[in-house]
């Protein structure tokens, strides 16, 4: 009985220090996790976005998916996008949407709140996938050779 409390005292003794350093150890991880969030915006049935999410997920890269078809996209998020590249790289010129639309609807296309509007109302002619880490847009589109430099 005294061997096996002796031993239980040096279990606890050496046990306790690595418990808190896991605790620590995980409470950290979380902090990193939380800090490192990132966010892919797009429409699923995309074959670039497509493209994109299965390098990520092939080089092991944490993402949360948004699928703007779906969910929709709020304003104000269009709005600090279009601050952070320039409304002009977030409107998709080559894509269907654009290519489908009036001629007279692009013309008037010509500013940062009508592109914010027809955005609004045609998530399709977003330029995707937008790829976002804690509210910075850290990659536009899909291109290998950038995503290796980026992730």
């Amino acid at each position: 009985m005294i061997q096996d409390e002796a031993f239980t005292k040096e279990l606890r003794r050496v046990a306790s220090p690595i418990g808190r350093q896991f605790g620590r150890s995980e409470m950290i991880n979380h902090q990193v996790r939380k800090y490192n969030h990132m966010t892919v915006y797009g429409i699923k049935n995309c074959n670039t976005v497509k493209s994109a999410l299965e390098w990520l997920k092939n080089n092991k890269v944490e993402f949360e998916f948004h699928d703007y078809k779906s969910k929709g996209i709020a304003e104000s998020k269009l709005k600090d996008w279009s601050k952070q590249v320039g409304w002009e790289s977030l409107v998709n010129k080559r894509g269907t949407t654009w290519r489908q639309l009036d001629e007279a609807v692009q013309k008037k296309v010509t500013s940062e709140a009508a592109a914010i509007d027809l955005m609004k109302d045609k998530t399709s002619v977003i330029k995707r996938p937008l790829i976002e880490r804690d509210g910075k847009v850290i990659a536009l589109g899909f291109h290998e050779e950038a995503y290796k430099k980026v992730f």
